[in-house]
């Protein structure tokens, strides 16, 4: 190759070299343009921080909520399965009025029922009082059945209550029975 032919190469490659540092440079420049501020990342990462911090909030909040929960229908349970006992016992101190010879016996037992229902009491479990003649609610009444209303002013109403429902605190944990005047 000739002096003339190995400069022009050179002053080619030269000129190639200077385009794709200019390239580089520009891509670079590029880069810098594109990477966030220090304030833009301080902004971010806070963002971050108060969206994990109301999350954590939400969730100590929701399993208080569900602790609270689980205490309130554990006592639940345990009230359903104690109403029985306490329908024995009414059961019996209604059988135990009907007899005059037990008496001793009669006062044994009200005094054991009297204990027990203020224990229950204590614990947040409460009647529904439910009377005859009183207005059918479906929110807290269940209806057995429904029979010819003995006088019009009972249609509707309340005949007899079969069965006494209960509320442990706000809820309801046993409707009253009754039987409704048609």
């Amino acid at each position: 190759m000739s002096k003339k032919e190995d400069l022009k190469e050179k002053e080619t490659t030269s000129v190639d070299e200077v385009s794709q540092t200019q390239d580089d440079q520009e891509i670079v420049e590029e880069n810098i343009k594109e990477e966030p501020t220090p304030e833009e990342l301080i902004k971010v990462e806070k963002d971050k921080f108060l969206r994990l911090f109301a999350e954590f909030e939400n969730y100590k909040k929701r399993t208080t909520r569900e602790r609270i929960e689980l205490f309130k229908t554990a006592g639940q349970e345990v009230m359903t399965s104690l109403l029985p006992v306490v329908d024995d016992f009414e059961r019996a101190l209604s059988h135990i009025d009907d007899d005059k010879e037990a008496e001793e016996l009669r006062k044994g037992v009200l005094l054991i029922y009297q204990k027990f229902y203020k224990t229950l009491e204590q614990k947040g479990l409460s009647k529904i009082e439910t009377n005859s003649g009183d207005t059918f609610d479906a929110e807290i009444h269940e209806a057995i059945t429904q029979i010819p209303a003995p006088t019009d002013d009972l249609k509707g109403k309340v005949i007899d209550c079969i069965e006494k429902g209960y509320k442990l605190g706000d809820k309801i944990i046993r409707y009253p029975k009754v039987v409704i005047g048609q």
